[in-house]
């Protein structure tokens, strides 16, 4: 196979950005041969864009028509796993928008799956491109950092108006999208928290805010609160109503603290570790040496275009797959549990009771009573193809 033919199913805002790149020539060795979408509307407007691209109405036709190797599964959040199961059942290599699904349980049958496959199955984590967060990976996982003690992220740049969540009837719903900043804007960053520090929580106390200063239904406005077996703790704060907002991640080890903010990472190193300089202090309020570095920038990130590159590469030639699919399951685990510990008024050990999660969902979407306006014609248009 000289080139990888993609098949997008789903046409809206991601699926529309991906047909972008890969018409653009940005992927080498890609080439968009299909789309596919439920909306005629989408339909019709792929078909005047497109000329070239085979349009269908859904994904088993794009798939039997044997003109694609690969799919994108660009669909909203409850799809990404019954789409991926799908194509991994007709042979399909899979790539997935973020968020992974909506609850572990789906999501955790889609990764058996795609092991039985033996084909290529990613997830669209576009910020694990970015290399200031492949530098903190670094720096932690090589040790300079010492052992994790503490992390706050602060992720409040997210601000949504009435008229986003106004824009699909899908949106802002338990239904329709299963949630809300946790599950929509935040499976980035929940997936980078614990990729870059290497550990996952044991338990989980969070507060979500229902509907703050917004007319929706699911949590817009997130604090939590993370412990870790090695008796590290986290703090994890996240709203879409705030203006101007703020995105800043502090990671504290036994060598000091890490921090990212305003695109720049800042290393205050301790020329000891904490540990030993307090063994051997005897000052009542002796502190250890500290060194405060910038740490060069390490360029552009490649989004989601490296993200495409990666994928393939990995199924042409074999690369490591930077976002492997199965790894979608990690941060969509940290929202869940902040959801059920909310749900239940309580803490959640990790891992959870998958079955207990799925239930309070459903009770949820059972006595939701939201009813939009907006037109599904109209809902999620594309960007522009």
């Amino acid at each position: 196979m000289s080139k990888l033919r993609y098949g997008i199913i789903g046409i809206g805002n991601m699926g529309s950005g991906h047909i972008k790149l890969l018409q653009a020539g940005k992927i080498k060795g890609a080439m968009l041969t299909a789309v596919c979408d439920l909306v005629e509307s989408k339909r019709d407007l792929a078909q005047e864009y497109l000329p070239d691209v085979k349009v269908f109405e859904d994904a088993t036709a794009m798939i039997d028509s044997g003109l694609v190797d690969a799919v994108i599964v660009a669909t909203p959040h409850y799809d990404h796993p019954s789409e991926a199961i799908k194509a991994f059942g007709k042979g399909m290599h899979v790539l997935i928008e973020k968020p992974a699904g909506v609850y572990v349980k789906q999501v955790r049958e889609m990764n058996e799956t795609a092991a039985k496959s033996g084909k290529k199955f990613g997830i669209v984590y576009n910020q694990r491109m970015n290399p200031l967060y492949q530098k903190l990976r670094e720096l932690i996982s090589s040790g300079e950092l010492g052992e994790i003690r503490r992390t706050n992220w602060i992720i409040t740049n997210w601000y949504r108006s009435q008229a986003y969540y106004d824009s699909g009837t899908w949106r802002a719903t338990w239904g329709g999208e299963g949630g809300g900043v946790l599950i929509n804007q935040c499976p980035h960053q929940l997936d980078l928290w614990q990729w870059t520090i290497g550990m996952m929580p044991t338990r989980i106390r969070a507060f979500c805010q229902m509907g703050k200063h917004r007319d929706i239904e699911v949590e817009n406005d997130v604090t939590a609160y993370a412990e870790y077996e090695n008796g590290a703790t986290g703090v994890f704060i996240t709203a879409t109503s705030e203006a101007p907002g703020t995105n800043r991640l502090e990671v504290s080890g036994d060598r000091g603290k890490i921090v990212i903010e305003d695109g720049k990472m800042t290393f205050w190193r301790l020329r000891e570790s904490e540990t030993e300089f307090n063994k051997r202090n005897t000052s009542s309020f002796g502190s250890p040496e500290v060194w405060k570095f910038e740490i060069p920038a390490q360029g552009p990130s490649p989004e989601h275009a490296g993200i495409l590159q990666n994928f393939t590469d990995a199924v042409l030639h074999g690369a490591q797959l930077v976002a492997p699919g199965e790894e979608g399951i990690a941060g969509l685990t940290i929202s869940n549990a902040m959801h059920l510990s909310t749900w239940l008024d309580g803490w959640v050990d990790l891992p959870f009771d998958e079955n207990l999660h799925e239930a309070e969902l459903n009770k949820r979407i059972a006595g939701s009573s939201f009813q939009k306006q907006t037109s599904p014609e109209t809902a999620d248009k594309p960007a522009g193809l």
